[in-house]
């Protein structure tokens, strides 16, 4: 298998280009798409002897580095902007993989106090539990919060670009200097705000993790996740959380997200607007009690989004609620016909999720969230008028 000949890096592409060209790989066939290749073990050269077992270079063994895994990372460090990715099993293996590799038995990490629930449960309870790590949560929206929570044996600070459900916003920039004055990494999870709608590399974080389940596979066939960075941390991740560990990506798998990833930019256009008009007719729907949602005036990091993501959007992803409490909230998502009642987001089909009031972190949630529970709503790739129209149909449905 060999590189196709160099189109990426001199620097001059657009986005849309990087993601159809990015780490294409070829064959003898010289097939255009990076052929689909399930073997787990390849043939080993006639003196094996100075092969080491455990490099992550491909040609070796697939748990180490496979062909269509390698053409995926190539493509995802070429949109991120970063020198090397790693792909993985699943978002959450990405996520204990940076865990894992980069913060060790009696160290400290600053987590935002809003983030997806698997990273609240690993630092919560496996981390600290088996390890002896301690995390303090802070609102990240509080520079001055962020700073006093950091101590000398801060390892790591860990935040979400729009939080998962809340959508705060994090001013990447304003952490990663209180992160990196402090002497620790700044990892951010960018499933919600994929390249090229941002690109925290070059705002100063160290690390970006991405679901690629989500928005980057964009159909909802595929599981997998990725950490970008520097070669320097990129590398211990593969050798400690993929080879070591064994939380590989499959070749399916790889191959599957390479090929959603192509028309991510296209996609992306689509998510953008579309949810900026969903949030604007909920808003302005007396029946919701609140949506929240960064491209709306109201929403507290309207300013830092407007900034940070350069006018690019402001994501797919709103929450809302519906003024009558469970019942109502209930009633609403059975009347839809179009928007499906799911548990992911970044698909081509609009899903939404009901989460109550009770969860075990609304002490985090802001007082709207924890008075009346939310609806997580991710904006798909129908056509924005009819997802206003099941809307205003669930809407009219759902009062008693």
């Amino acid at each position: 298998m060999a590189e196709r000949p160099d189109r990426t890096d001199s620097g001059t592409l657009a986005e849309a280009s990087l993601a159809v060209h990015g780490g294409k790989l070829l064959d003898s066939t010289r097939a255009l798409r990076t052929p689909l290749v399930m073997s787990n073990s390849y043939e080993l050269p006639e003196d094996p002897s100075e092969i080491s077992w455990s490099a992550t270079a491909p040609g070796l063994y697939t748990r180490n580095t496979g062909v269509n895994q390698l053409a995926l990372e190539r493509k995802l460090a070429a949109l991120e902007g970063g020198e090397e990715a790693v792909a993985l099993a699943s978002g959450v293996a990405a996520l204990h993989a940076v865990f894992f590799t980069h913060v060790s038995a009696g160290d400290h990490v600053v987590v935002s106090d809003v983030v997806y629930e698997a990273t609240w449960r690993l630092w919560t309870e496996l981390l600290p539990r088996r390890y002896g790590i301690r995390a303090t949560f802070v609102d990240i929206s509080d520079p001055d919060a962020v700073r006093a929570a950091m101590r000398p044996e801060t390892r790591l600070v860990c935040v979400e670009a729009i939080a998962n459900p809340t959508t705060k916003v994090t001013d990447v920039a304003a952490v990663a200097e209180i992160a990196h004055a402090a002497g620790a990494l700044l990892m951010v999870d960018s499933t919600f705000t994929p390249p090229p709608f941002y690109q925290p590399l070059a705002d100063g974080a160290d690390l970006v993790v991405h679901s690629l389940t989500k928005y980057i596979n964009g159909h909802g066939d595929a599981m997998g996740g990725a950490v970008i960075g520097r070669s320097e941390l990129i590398e211990p991740i593969k050798a400690d959380a993929m080879v070591d560990v064994g939380g590989v990506i499959s070749p399916f798998n790889a191959w599957m997200i390479e090929r959603g990833s192509v028309t991510l930019p296209l996609r992306l256009r689509q998510h953008l607007s579309s949810a900026e008009r969903v949030a604007a007719f909920l808003d302005a729907d007396p029946r919701v009690a609140f949506v929240a949602y960064p491209g709306l005036e109201s929403h507290p990091e309207h300013g830092i989004a407007r900034r940070q993501f350069g006018g690019r959007g402001y994501g797919g992803m709103l929450a809302f609620a519906i003024d009558g409490g469970p019942e109502a909230q209930n009633r609403f998502v059975a009347h839809l016909r179009l928007i499906t009642s799911g548990f992911s987001l970044g698909h081509d089909d609009s899903l939404i999720v009901h989460t109550a009031a009770d969860g075990p972190r609304t002490a985090t949630y802001p007082e709207e969230f924890r008075r009346y529970g939310h609806l997580r709503l991710s904006v798909g790739l129908e056509d924005p008028d009819d997802l206003l129209a099941d809307l205003a149909a669930a809407l009219e449905a759902s009062e008693v």
